[in-house]
């Protein structure tokens, strides 16, 4: 009988513990504005270089296939920074918490983003882009990780849709800015936007699952995801889900101009209203994506649809010629609509780990997925080459692989939603 009344007095007190643990309505709402206003100005700055990549690279004296090899040179480094940034930013977000690299992550990129609007050759240019993907690369996991981890389990797709979808209407904003203001200007903009989000920290509370999870020995051991042969199937799955999405974004949209003149497009592409129209579209299909995933109750079927329509989206942005400019801006919004399960991605990353590994998984999935910009633009002039220039044969070719993966990829994840997330992983 002893025994019995002590795991009573045990359950009560367990119960009393997640129950005083459970944050207020405004340390939610901060999370959220927070993490989303955070993502907003991540995706200002990380789109804003696609905007802004032809006029000012000719400012700085280049011109001709200059424009297009210097432009992806920098892109890659900017995503080799978010690739090491990633991993950095992550294991402190789980050995540190998770506020800590949401505002570090948050200062980094507004000073690099500042400093960006200072430079005066391609070699400076590349150290900032480099600095500010290593910034970039923290926000959006640590952001997102905190959400969910407040949350209640059947209603976190509704926040995760909210920082998502106010995150990704940066890029409109920047397109607007880039069109505005010269493109030194645009930088300093975003740096002060992202300092000025550092005055909002007041009141955002540290998520009460990472408090528990210091008991763990093992928090933020990203190594261990690669010494555990499940885990790191698990870990390589969650990558390559996004992969298409990057694939639109990082080579279709930013190489639009390129592109719209081989697809012989009547009237100038502007790489900036391409990417101000895809993510509008993304924006749209990330807040259907995210409320159907909540009616469905399912994150595997909704990326199950949307990796279907991406198909058809990228099959219309090849087969169609001479269309007017309107009508090339509206297909790019459309394609944006087709990939925008950016939201349903990350949730089903944070979701699939226990809390001592969730931010460095949840930090450096997306910053692989961006990453993996470096080895598309690297396979998409492979291709060029081998097909003799043509850029159409060499981006059909890139999208078979990058859907196929992502399909088999996804046909291989088990369903997260409504999963209890209060647990560590043992490794």
């Amino acid at each position: 009988m002893f025994s019995t009344l002590e795991a009573r007095k045990n359950k009560l007190m367990q119960t009393f513990s997640k129950a005083s643990a459970t944050p207020s309505k405004s340390a939610l709402t901060a999370a959220i504005l927070v993490a989303s206003l955070g993502y907003f100005v991540d995706i200002y700055d990380l789109l804003l270089f696609s905007i802004v990549r032809i006029p000012s690279l000719k400012s700085l004296g280049l011109t001709g296939t200059q424009l297009t090899d210097t432009g992806i040179f920098l892109l890659n480094i900017q995503m080799i920074g978010m690739l090491i940034g990633g991993v950095l930013w992550g294991m402190l977000g789980d050995k540190k918490g998770r506020l800590s690299v949401l505002f570090g992550s948050i200062f980094l990129y507004s000073m690099a983003n500042i400093a960006n609007g200072f430079v005066h050759s391609v070699e400076s240019y590349a150290v900032w882009r480099f600095i500010a993907g290593l910034g970039l690369a923290g926000e959006l996991g640590a952001g997102i990780t905190l959400v969910a981890e407040l949350m209640p389990k059947e209603k976190r797709g509704y926040a995760t849709t909210i920082v998502a979808s106010v995150g990704v209407s940066g890029a409109v904003v920047a397109y607007y800015v880039g069109q505005m203001f010269d493109w030194r200007t645009s930088f300093f903009i975003g740096g002060g936007l992202g300092l000025f989000l550092l005055l909002l920290r007041i009141g955002v509370a540290e998520s009460g699952m990472f408090s528990e999870s210091k008991k763990a020995s093992n928090r933020g051991d990203f190594l261990a995801l690669f010494r555990n042969k499940i885990q790191f199937s698990k870990y390589i799955r969650c990558i390559l889900i996004g992969i298409p999405l990057w694939f639109v974004v990082g080579v279709l949209i930013t190489l639009s101009p390129e592109f719209g003149r081989v697809l012989r497009v009547q009237g100038e592409v502007s790489a900036g209203a391409a990417v101000a129209w895809c993510y509008g579209g993304i924006v749209i299909g990330d807040i259907l994506g995210g409320l159907l995933s909540q009616r469905l109750k399912s994150r595997l079927k909704v990326v199950y649809l949307y990796l279907s329509l991406s198909a058809l989206g990228i099959i219309a942005y090849f087969s169609m010629y001479n269309l007017t400019l309107p009508h090339f801006y509206w297909l790019c919004g459309g394609i944006g609509l087709t990939a925008g399960y950016w939201v349903i991605f990350m949730t089903i990353a944070t979701e699939q780990f226990g809390t001592n590994i969730r931010a460095t998984v949840t930090t450096t999935v997306p910053n692989f997925v961006r990453g993996a910009v470096v080895p598309l633009t690297l396979l998409f002039q492979f291709f060029k080459n081998m097909y003799g220039g043509n850029i159409i044969y060499s981006g059909v070719t890139l999208a078979v692989i990058s859907l196929s993966v992502a399909f088999y990829a996804l046909s291989k994840m088990k369903e997260t939603f409504s999963k209890d997330l209060d647990y560590v992983e043992e490794f």
